[in-house]
Order: structure tokens, then C-alpha cells, then sequence
């Protein structure tokens, strides 16, 4: 006979499932035509030594949009407003490190910004610069990596990675 569906049966069930929430963001100075990049360091959780846009995880009962604000400023010291972040891309992969269940990353674009460029997780990168868009470095996370690229050429604005049958783009 099954078992009767609980709250507690039904939470369990949800939370093995759970894809984790991502928020990236492109920081783009359109006069220059150069972005913000993050060097991961040699202790970073994954791709050691690899470059990066500024991301992190979304805090539980977090709204995407704040997890993009805090997430910049607490790795870069830039400052974007909320309204003037628009998402131009979206990253869906099957799985990652801490999400075997895969991630979703929703990957913004700011064009204005308050602050001056620093790197505040020196534990985390190696360094945080300013980087040209057209000497974007090969040695890039490709999920996000791909999303820049896409970003900086008006390719397709959603990428899935490790989806069997996927073309990796859509």
C-alpha cells in the first residue's frame, strides 16, 4: 500500500530535487568596451586558477536580482542599482559543484555602476580586473564563459549544459 503524501514527505522529496539558484553578472563599460572578470583563486571551491563573471548562490527566500547586487559588491565593490540590472542571458545545467541537481544561473547585464573596482574575496580570486571584450581569456568557466561571449555577439540567450539531447543552446 503507498504511503500517505505528508508535508514533511512532500518538503523532503522537494529538497532532493532542488536545482540551485545562480545569479552572474556581466559588468559592461560600453565607452571602453571592457567587463569586470574574476580569476578564481587557488583556493576556490571549483576551476582553480580559471576566469569567471562575478556570481554566487542564491541565500534562501532571496530574490534573484538581490543575490546579483550583493553577490557583486561583496566580491568587487561595485555598487549597481536593481533596476538598471536587465537579464540577458540563462544558463540551465544538469549539474554542479554543491548541485547534483543541477543549477539554474540567471545572468544579468549592469551599465552603470557606483564604486571603485577591487577584489574583496582575495581567499576566493586571484585578482579582479577590467578586461577588454575582444581579449576575453580561453581559460574561462565555460557556462559562463559561454554566456559572456553570447552576450558580447547577440548569439542565443539560453545555454544548457549536460542535458542529454541538447544541442548546449537554444
Amino acid at each position: 500500500m503507498p504511503q500517505p503524501v505528508t508535508r514533511e514527505s512532500s518538503l523532503a522529496t522537494a529538497i532532493e530535487s532542488m536545482t540551485l539558484l545562480v545569479a552572474a553578472v556581466i559588468v559592461h563599460n560600453c565607452v571602453t568596451n571592457s567587463v569586470v572578470l574574476l580569476q578564481r583563486g587557488p583556493q576556490a571551491k571549483f576551476a582553480q586558477g580559471m576566469w569567471d563573471l562575478p556570481a554566487g548562490k542564491s541565500a534562501p527566500g532571496e530574490p534573484i536580482i538581490e543575490t546579483a547586487v550583493r553577490e557583486l559588491r561583496e566580491e568587487t565593490g561595485l555598487t549597481v542599482d536593481p533596476a538598471d540590472l536587465l537579464v540577458v542571458h540563462i544558463i540551465h545545467s544538469s549539474f554542479g559543484v554543491e548541485s547534483p541537481n543541477g543549477f539554474l544561473t540567471v545572468v544579468f547585464v549592469a551599465n552603470t555602476w557606483l564604486g571603485e573596482l577591487a577584489n574583496l574575496e582575495p581567499d576566493k580570486h586571484a585578482q579582479v580586473d577590467w578586461v577588454e571584450a575582444h581579449s576575453i581569456p580561453e581559460d574561462f568557466v565555460d557556462t559562463t564563459g559561454s554566456a559572456l561571449r553570447r552576450y558580447l555577439t547577440g548569439g542565443p540567450n539560453i545555454s544548457l549544459a549536460g542535458w542529454p539531447d541538447t544541442a548546449g543552446e537554444l
